[in-house]
């Protein structure tokens, strides 16, 4: 076992209890590196624990299941682990916080690698998924961060906060308690809609990439209109496929929306949760959820095998040679479409890991819901500071908290933001308990 103990003398305050992270990707590694820049100021932060089951930006490398790193981030690099710089989880320190967080930007990578003056003489183009996970690895070396490589098995709810279990490559199982819980990622990428080779995952489909045995297909779909999707089907179209049809619920294919006015309510999401509900729902349709980046738009735009089917795929059968999908849109009546080539990109599940709870800290959940957790109640319920209100034990839920706090913090556009409400809700959560204490 993994005991919640302070790092030894010299590594800073860790007087701020332990927060345990499920994924070691931006978000766990934006917390990670602000609490060692915190820490070294001698201000109070939390030891942060990291668990992924690959390693660092696993997600952005092919063994992820979730690309085959070869294409381009969608967002701009530059707003990297410490972006938007702006506020603190101790706001009188705001500016020593965040001058450290720049020894983990971005630029720092690419100086560090002699590759700076490169990239912005080429353009300052968008990274590659593999270097972005360099990047990434690169910050958790930087900041000495505390990673485990295991598959996490349990989580329980313990002694006011949580217990993580977690099965390492030798067989063997660890756990590690912490105070407060920060769950990442998407869960996994293997689940496909069929049980059927003509039918890929997410999974499936870059690993058949990967082995280059990709099928020659006559009649190919890809199911999804979000960026999961955008990137089989930009790798797709490399590929002998004589028609390729988008299906998703939209009417057409959406680009991201990337003006100033649509950035600035990702980097900022002050006054997001004033705005109704109706228009909340809407910016995050409009510029996030089932839109393709503008430069994958740009690279389909003149390939005449691409087009789009509206509908939501209610259901999935093998007729013969072909897979057939049932499309289902409002006020009609069922269609059905034939392919002998399905790509199921329509990303993970959002409540994946509600498998990982146990019995009991499920119902903790629920009481403090009060109805059983799905999406709805979930994203109703994250607080100012990203956490589940009402439940006691802090449980740290950025992908879900699109709708309630902001559009940026469940992707890549404000971890400098997400990392101070989360830090600051650990540092005043240990204060509140030091208090009781005494």
């Amino acid at each position: 076992m993994i005991p919640n103990n302070p790092e030894p003398a010299g590594a800073g305050d860790r007087s701020a209890g332990t927060l345990v992270a499920i994924g070691a990707g931006p978000k766990s590694l934006a917390v990670a590196a602000k609490a060692k820049v915190m820490a070294d100021l001698g201000l109070p932060a939390p030891r942060v624990v990291i668990i992924d089951q690959h390693a660092v930006g696993g997600n952005w490398l092919p063994l992820g299941g979730w690309t085959d790193g070869r294409h381009r981030l969608g967002t701009s690099p530059e707003k990297d682990l410490g972006f938007p710089y702006r506020g603190a989880p101790h706001r009188a320190q705001a500016a020593q916080i965040n001058a450290g967080m720049l020894e983990f930007s971005w630029m720092a990578f690419l100086v560090a690698h002699q590759t700076y003056t490169e990239w912005i003489d080429r353009g300052r183009p968008n990274p590659h998924h593999h270097v972005w996970a360099r990047y990434l690895d690169w910050v958790a070396s930087k900041s000495g961060a505390e990673l485990h490589i295991g598959t996490v098995e349990r989580v329980r709810v313990a002694d006011g906060g949580w217990t993580v279990a977690f099965r390492t490559s030798d067989g063997a199982v660890e756990t590690v308690d912490g105070d407060g819980l920060l769950v990442t990622g998407p869960g996994s990428s293997d689940e496909p809609l069929l049980d059927d080779p003509r039918v890929l995952s997410v999974a499936d489909f870059w690993n058949a990439v990967s082995r280059r045995e990709i099928p020659a297909s006559s009649r190919a779909a890809v199911i999804g209109g979000g960026e999961t999707a955008a990137s089989a089907l930009d790798e797709l179209v490399r590929h002998e496929v004589m028609s390729i049809s988008v299906i998703s619920p939209a009417p057409t294919i959406y680009t991201r929306g990337e003006s100033y006015f649509e950035n600035s309510v990702f980097s900022d999401p002050t006054g997001w949760p004033s705005l109704p509900a109706a228009e909340r729902r809407d910016v995050i349709r409009r510029t996030d959820r089932g839109v393709f980046s503008v430069s994958v738009q740009e690279n389909l735009l003149a390939d005449d095998r691409i087009h789009h089917l509206r509908g939501r795929v209610t259901g999935a059968r093998r007729t013969g040679e072909a897979v057939s999908l049932t499309l289902g849109n409002p006020g009609c009546s069922a269609v059905d479409h034939s392919f002998d080539l399905v790509v199921d990109a329509t990303g993970g599940r959002p409540l994946w890991f509600l498998d990982l709870f146990d019995a009991e800290t499920v119902d903790e959940l629920e009481l403090a819901l009060g109805s059983r957790p799905d999406v709805s109640s979930l994203e109703n319920s994250i607080g100012h500071d990203l956490a589940v209100t009402g439940l006691s034990q802090a449980l740290y839920l950025p992908n879900l908290a699109g709708f309630a706090q902001g559009p940026g913090f469940p992707n890549l556009s404000c971890l400098g933001e997400l990392s101070n409400r989360v830090l600051r809700s650990a540092v005043d959560r240990a204060s509140s308990r030091q208090a009781v204490s005494r």
